[in-house]
């Protein structure tokens, strides 16, 4: 396994030191068990959100211009990423819940999912500027999709922050307002099922997560309870984190990796106290700032009162990795159940659910799906240039495996 990871992190890393764009099926980005990094439970096929029969997950990404920031015109590092419970069915309703772990975010829809316990078509997720477009477009795709036959729309959109935070810098011109309706339509439009594409892709596209370039990540877990065997995905946008508070199999690996950090390639904008790249300055200097959004994805029959303890665990799964919640982060979950889709026809029907003792499984699978998506987004993105040439590295594969081995976690 020694030589295996070794060779591997050989092919992946060639690159690393360049940015590189993720193609839109993923097929590029290696993933954390190609490392040789162990996780607990078992993975479904894909592991991915998309492992849950009906789950569709679409990406559109936003990359245009480089150099000094000018708002309104660029650079653009964003987009917005799309999950469908069911196919691209905008009218379709799954039982659903959410948990805020910490609230300096925002969720629209979140009201109606509280009153009825239910969601009602796709989940969006962008950066914090325009969560306001996306809901719009969002029901303008619906009522276009359903013959303006649909009864009303309440969108659930969510956010994290990609521009600059003064006095440190950021990767996205998020006050341009770049993200617009077409590319909306482009996200929901492109869902598809299969693999999912990760890293510097879709809402995930300009983020930074534990100091490293985050984004976009997702896995699963199969399990049973009783002869019945069910799968849940989690898909992650992370955005949040210190890279001395980074674990990874339960080693603080953020402590011990080399190589770069966060830095201006180039001249370092006026105000701001992050070095530049040339000056060799290597400390760490940037406090947590950002946000996570997860999305918790299942075909066990759960009613909204079990998903919002499913919601809870997600916490579990962050807490793994090293996150302590600051207050400056949007920590915001929601998980759905499409399990009983019946039950929302107009005629009267049963509906099924786990009992309260076989839940444990249900929140095993949970925490450990989160810890894997989260790792996956990291290990997926790529190192990017930005607005101001801020520049923030990929996670080193080789410099990762290389304190994983030296813990003897990677043999």
């Amino acid at each position: 396994m020694r030589n295996a990871a070794l060779a591997l992190i050989i092919g992946f890393c060639s690159l690393a030191a360049n940015d590189v764009s993720i193609a839109e099926d993923g097929s590029d980005s290696p993933r954390a068990r190609d490392l040789g990094i162990p996780f607990d439970g078992q993975p479904g096929p894909l592991n991915a959100i998309t492992d849950v029969a009906g789950v569709q997950v679409g990406h559109q990404t936003i990359i245009e211009g480089e150099g000094a920031l000018n708002a309104g015109e660029g650079p653009v590092r964003t987009g917005v990423t799309a999950i469908f419970p069911f196919g691209d069915d905008p009218a379709a309703v799954a039982y659903a819940a959410y948990h805020v772990l910490n609230g300096n975010g925002e969720m629209t829809g979140t009201i109606w999912i509280d009153e009825s316990g239910t969601l009602a078509g796709p989940i969006m997720i962008t950066n914090t500027h325009s969560v306001g477009v996306v809901r719009d477009a969002v029901t303008e795709w619906s009522l276009i999709k359903t013959g303006g036959h649909l009864a009303w729309s309440l969108p659930v959109v969510a956010e994290t922050w990609d521009g600059p935070w003064p006095p440190y810098g950021g990767l996205n011109d998020i006050n341009g307002f770049h993200v617009k309706k077409e590319h909306v339509f482009a996200a929901l439009d492109g869902a598809k099922g299969g693999p999912v594409a990760e890293g510097n892709v879709g809402g995930g596209t300009g983020m930074i997560c534990n100091e490293f370039k985050g984004g976009i990540g997702t896995a699963s877990r199969q399990f049973s309870v009783g002869n019945e065997q069910y799968t849940l995905g989690v898909l992650v946008q992370c955005n949040y984190g210190r890279r001395d508070w980074l674990r990874v199999a339960g080693i603080p690996v953020g402590r011990e990796i080399g190589g770069a950090d966060i830095c201006y390639d180039g001249d370092v904008p006026e105000g701001r106290i992050e070095p530049a790249c040339e000056s060799g300055d290597d400390s760490s200097r940037r406090p947590e700032l950002g946000s996570i959004i997860v999305v918790v994805a299942t075909d066990a029959p759960l009613l909204p009162h079990q998903l919002e303890r499913v919601a809870q665990r997600v916490t579990l799964g962050l807490g793994r990795l090293g996150s302590s919640a600051s207050d400056s982060s949007g920590d915001i979950f929601v998980a759905f159940s499409t399990a009983n889709k019946v039950a929302f026809g107009e005629e009267a029907a049963l509906v099924r659910t786990l009992a309260n003792p076989h839940l444990t499984s249900v929140f095993v699978a949970t925490v450990e799906a989160t810890e894997e998506a989260v790792v996956n987004a990291m290990i997926a993105a790529e190192t990017m240039t930005g607005a101001d040439r801020y520049r923030v590295p990929r996670l080193p594969h080789d410099e990762l495996v290389r304190v994983l081995m030296e813990h003897s976690v990677v043999q």
